[in-house]
């Protein structure tokens, strides 16, 4: 074999190589996106919506399988996502399950976020227990908070909102929330945690809610949604 046809055949067999990694990073990237935890193993599942998701068909995704929803509600003092009236309209025709999320802020003083959850949630005991998300951290903020001091305004807060909903609220907490305020083993109240994929272990205790796919595509839906799974 001369020096041409075997550089022809090394030429060839690179490029059936690649050909096949692509392929297979194409197939890959196509699971990732539409994966969902095994049903035997976790037959609860649901959404996580908010105005980014723009109008949301829950009948339709009912009928993929979601079980529930949330959806993002208020934010610190004075936020309120501009989708929560007709996400709530909507899910009040249907027979799924529903709560809502408060985004806190532990710059922002918690009476006053109480105040602003419960001016824009209404008293309803058939809804999920509330969930409270825990992401921006407390160095963060223009004055920075003692640990003490983040621990005692969202045990505040949690107290008004349970107050307000007649439920023990669920944390929503982020790894880099966790690894820094360590919160999950200092309020004792549900998680709810997040990891694409892999089961989250970062809060050091087992969890309620797990977002398991950050962004799922369904078949009814424009843009990816949060998939989220409840602990069997």
């Amino acid at each position: 074999m001369g020096r041409r046809q075997a550089f022809r055949w090394r030429w060839r067999i690179a490029a059936l190589l690649l050909l096949v990694a692509a392929v297979g990073a194409i197939y890959a990237w196509w699971q990732a996106q539409h994966w969902m935890p095994p049903r035997d193993a976790y037959p609860v599942q649901g959404v996580l919506v908010g105005a980014g998701d723009g109008e949301v068909d829950f009948r339709a995704l009912s009928a993929t399988g979601a079980n529930f929803a949330y959806v993002e509600a208020s934010e610190g003092e004075s936020g309120r996502d501009p989708m929560l009236g007709a996400n709530l309209r909507a899910l009040a025709e249907t027979e799924m399950p529903y709560g809502v999320v408060h985004a806190y802020n532990p710059c922002i003083a918690a009476e006053r976020q109480a105040g602003n959850f419960v001016t824009i949630v209404p008293r309803d005991a058939s809804m999920l227990p509330p969930v409270i998300a825990l992401e921006m951290l407390a160095s963060d903020c223009p004055d920075p908070l003692a640990e003490a001091a983040v621990e005692s305004e969202l045990t505040t807060f949690l107290n008004q909102v349970e107050a307000h909903t007649g439920q023990r609220a669920i944390l929503k907490v982020s790894a880099s929330f966790e690894e820094r305020h360590g919160i999950a083993s200092r309020i004792e109240r549900d998680l709810w945690l997040e990891r694409a994929w892999l089961e989250p272990e970062y809060a050091g205790r087992p969890w309620t809610l797990w977002t398991a796919n950050p962004a799922l595509w369904t078949d009814v839906t424009s843009d990816p949604v949060r998939w989220v799974v409840a602990q069997p």
